[in-house]
């Protein structure tokens, strides 16, 4: 699924106009979907009471196109219409819409009143994805409305809830709430990443006529199985054995911290892998499945490496990250030897996994947004970076950003990260021909996994080895 910028936005609204596709006939196809989108959230709409707040941009226009509809095809039990702006700042598209609106015998007005304060729906069409630097005047006085002076209305945004700034993961200032949203064309950054993804209520993407061709330079991201890894779906070919799916490499679990590497090598099974060796300082009390030998292990007949769960500083590690010719997923204390130090993809691949506070050592403490950060490291280094957190970034070093979807506060505990290191391998390990795939694969199975586990034990109760019980059904999950 893409997700446009506001400028990307602008620039493939521009192609698809002059390509022969009038505005004027974006902005009804945009107002159809929402409404289409509110029959199928609502039910039939005859007996709502809908109140619609328009700005003075297209977002505006967009409301009074979709208030338009909602009175002469859908014919509500009521209908009210109140501007954030006089008339005659409108311009465009949006004044032809307010002029079709009163032709249709829909009077907008500047005020609610008691009466609208009824509305059992409320469609935040006040400022859309070119707004910036917070709410202000007018619309902010119609954002607080709709924060307080409606408690039993469902609110629907149109694009993104008021008060926004649609390139933005956050946003301080004055924020309309929203039950649901109904976008267009592509996501925007700010419906999926964090936190904002988590004030949007449910997100729908609506089609108004631009060819899907005229998406594809975007850069950005959300991760879908059945576009993003549909290979991996595959039944296995009947003759395949134990030496078909790849031999992982974990090293680490340096004495006292053996269970995380133990824990890496059994996600590494459990994604599939047909081997798995762990290379640690006591192996004693490890399931049977796992072969095991001495620190620092060796490559013979190993297929992919994952160095760091529980590992210790080891001087070894920079040499080994630049000289091993095999896939290597890096986390935890090999991250931290890689940070402070100028190293570089040697052109075997390279996954780095590191949560905020590795990045940030890694990175010495860069300040840029996520997205940014992750795709300039990912360029330079020429790694693949996993940065964890909620909604996982995925970047690569062509600079392409995947977002993953998937995950729960539940996998905030110890271990979850060594799951993931693991089963990035494993898939590896299976697919190396496939390998963007099946990292992709990896996070978001991971996620679901967790969201699976959380729904048995609760956010609070959730330990990493119950990943690995659920991963299973987070790959039969997303198959099917």
């Amino acid at each position: 699924m893409k997700v446009l910028t506001a400028a990307e936005m602008r620039e493939v609204d521009a192609r698809t106009i002059a390509s022969g596709i009038p505005g004027l006939i974006l902005m009804e196809n945009a107002a159809h979907r929402v409404v289409e989108a509110l029959r199928a959230e609502f039910g039939g709409l005859r007996s709502e009471r809908i109140l619609v707040l328009c700005g003075k941009g297209n977002n505006g226009g967009d409301g009074l196109a979709i208030a338009r509809l909602l009175h002469v095809v859908e014919r509500t039990a009521a209908l009210w219409v109140v501007m954030a702006s006089a008339p005659s700042e409108l311009t465009g598209d949006a004044a032809a819409n307010y002029a079709m609106l009163r032709a249709a015998g829909v009077e907008p007005g500047t005020e609610i009143t008691a009466e609208m304060r009824r509305a059992t729906i409320v469609v935040d069409a006040l400022l859309g994805t070119g707004m910036q630097g917070g709410a202000r005047g007018r619309a902010a006085e119609l954002i607080a409305e709709i924060n307080t002076g409606f408690p039993d209305a469902r609110v629907v945004a149109v694009d993104v809830p008021s008060g926004i700034e649609s390139d933005e993961a956050e946003t301080k200032g004055l924020v309309a709430r929203a039950d649901l949203t109904i976008t267009f064309t592509a996501l925007k950054p700010a419906h999926a990443l964090a936190p904002n993804c988590g004030r949007m209520g449910k997100v729908v993407v609506g089609r108004i006529g631009t060819p899907e061709e005229m998406l594809a330079g975007s850069r950005l991201e959300v991760i879908e199985p059945g576009v993003h890894f549909p290979a991996l779906f595959a039944p296995r070919a009947r003759g395949g054995h134990k030496g078909t799916y790849g031999h992982v490499l974990v090293i680490g679990g340096a004495r006292g911290k053996t269970g995380a590497a133990q824990m890496a090598g059994l996600a590494a099974l459990r994604a599939g892998a047909g081997l798995v060796t762990v290379a640690c300082e006591d192996a004693q009390g490890f399931a049977p499945e796992l072969m095991t030998e001495a620190l620092p292990g060796t490559l013979e007949r190993k297929t992919v490496v994952a160095i760091g769960p529980g590992l210790g500083h080891r001087e070894e590690t920079l040499a080994m990250f630049r000289e091993c010719p095999l896939p290597m997923v890096c986390d935890a204390d090999a991250l931290n030897t890689l940070a402070g130090t100028e190293f570089r993809g040697p052109g075997a691949l390279r996954v780095l996994t590191p949560h905020p506070g590795e990045m940030s050592r890694l990175s010495n403490g860069s300040s840029k947004g996520r997205v940014e950060l992750a795709r300039g490291f990912a360029v330079e280094r020429n790694v693949v970076l996993v940065l964890k957190g909620q909604r996982t970034l995925l970047a690569f070093p062509d600079g392409r950003v995947f977002i993953n979807p998937t995950g729960t506060p539940a996998m905030a505990t110890g271990g979850s990260g060594d799951v993931l290191t693991g089963m990035i391998a494993g898939l590896l390990a299976q697919y190396p021909q496939e390998a963007e795939a099946a990292i992709l694969a990896a996070v978001y199975w991971h996620g679901r996994a967790g969201e699976l586990g959380a729904e048995r034990w609760g956010e609070r109760s959730l330990i990493a080895t119950d990943l690995l019980e659920f991963l299973p059904a987070a790959m039969r999950d997303v198959s099917h």
